[in-house]
């Protein structure tokens, strides 16, 4: 079984930050690869617990917001 997610990339000094949305896992590395390599097998952790996948506290919602100034 395979599971997509979306991640936020950010840099926090001298490491790239990998945050998946949706599970709020995150992992670093430093470099913008590593990072994702390193959140991918934290996924994998994160998934072998079933009970992680339909935990209804789980919920993520996206959207945007306009801001007039």
């Amino acid at each position: 079984m395979s599971y997509k997610t979306n991640v936020l990339i950010t840099k926090e000094e001298n490491w790239y930050v990998a945050n998946s949305i949706e599970t709020n896992v995150v992992s670093q590395g430093h470099t913008i690869e590593e990072a994702l390599e390193n959140l991918k097998e934290a996924l994998e952790l994160y998934y072998e617990d079933n009970s992680n996948i339909n935990d209804s506290s789980n919920v993520c919602l996206m959207t945007s917001l306009e801001v007039t100034i």
